[in-house]
């Protein structure tokens, strides 16, 4: 402390209020810090210590966050989803409202020579905190500009929610923490109501092309268009042959030779029918042969950039699970600056595989 004493950071703030701490008896209130407070350790617990301040405000703490400003933010979650996995017979309940921000701050030493902190960076904390709704966590507009030019990922967590005035008549834009990572991090098949492949989606009373109602399948509408115009011809050829057998042919020579051509192509264009109709047939048919995928769980702390085959998935959390076609991967999971754990898996169908990793 006495190296960073009187000195002025940048850094992101938590700032975590516990919901009608003061109207409870002394008894109560006990009760609640003891859970918040551990609670609060097992959040912070991946953090080092050199890289966090915190201070007990009484009916909630304080966290300033010296390292990577976007930690704020999941040590929130991970506090919200450690109050939310408490026991339903837990009394008092607890319930928190958090509120995050990136600003300047200053450490200094109170009255009793403990630290201390002031600054813009932890008031605005305070003030986008008292904007919560219980369970909710809000960060600041100077928050939600960093964080969500670090990672496109962040600011898909990130959503606005306005803005809103304090008692000192300054308005604050404010965005809310969500609870996941949307859909486009996993590489599960769209459902049948989706866009098609190609992104395209026919809009209602437009006509659609032939193609798109067979699924773009080329092969499919050449074997189909072949089979029809050969029938068509063949009709139209046994018509011909049949006229001219009548007005040439003799009744004592039988069958003229032109009906029996006329025959043999008829009899070509139904069996190009019935395989045109196979065709549609197997093109309808779902396929049962491809291979179960697997579903991997993600076990993350405090959080990490996920990786496979070096394509990007997502964050975890929130992402908490991957599904994977069967085969070899290779998963990585990164967090700034520190070592990228990787690991190699060979995916069988229908397996359930968990990645567990801690940064420290």
């Amino acid at each position: 402390m006495d190296s960073t004493s009187n000195r002025t950071f940048v850094c992101s703030v938590l700032f975590i209020d516990i919901v009608e701490y003061t109207k409870k008896s002394v008894t109560e209130q006990l009760k609640l810090k003891q859970r918040f407070n551990a609670l609060l350790i097992r959040a912070l617990g991946q953090v080092a210590t050199g890289d966090r301040i915190v201070l007990d405000t009484g009916d909630g703490a304080a966290i300033c966050f010296l390292g990577s400003p976007e930690v704020a933010m999941f040590v929130a979650m991970d506090l919200r989803d450690g109050i939310a996995g408490e026991s339903a017979n837990e009394t008092p309940r607890l319930e928190v409202r958090m509120g995050a921000n990136l600003g300047p701050i200053r450490l200094i030493k109170d009255i009793n020579g403990q630290p201390n902190i002031i600054g813009d960076g932890i008031n605005v904390a305070q003030r986008v905190m008292s904007f919560a709704d219980v369970g909710a966590v809000l960060v600041s507009r100077s928050f939600f500009e960093i964080v969500s030019r670090l990672s496109d990922d962040y600011a898909q967590i990130l959503s606005y929610e306005g803005s809103r005035t304090d008692k000192h008549v300054r308005e604050h834009e404010v965005y809310a923490v969500g609870q996941s990572i949307p859909h486009r991090f996993t590489d599960a098949p769209s459902s049948t109501g989706g866009p098609a492949p190609d992104g395209k989606v026919p809009v209602g009373g437009e006509p659609v092309s032939p193609a798109a109602r067979t699924g773009n399948r080329p092969g499919f509408s050449k074997k189909l268009l072949a089979g029809v115009s050969l029938l068509a011809l063949a009709i139209i050829g046994a018509a011909v042959m049949l006229r001219m057998g009548r007005s040439g042919g003799s009744e004592e020579s039988g069958s003229p030779p032109q009906a029996v051509a006329a025959a043999k192509s008829t009899s070509a264009a139904a069996k190009s029918r019935k395989d045109a109709t196979e065709t549609v047939k197997d093109v309808a048919k779902p396929r049962t042969d491809l291979p179960a995928k697997a579903t991997v769980l993600l076990l993350i702390a405090p959080w990490g950039e996920v990786y496979v085959d070096g394509q990007k998935r997502g964050i975890s959390p929130p992402l908490k699970s991957l599904s994977l076609t069967p085969g070899m991967h290779t998963v990585e999971v990164r967090n700034s600056s520190l070592p990228v754990h990787r690991e190699k898996i060979d995916v069988k169908p229908g397996a359930q595989i968990n990645i567990k990793h801690t940064f420290r």
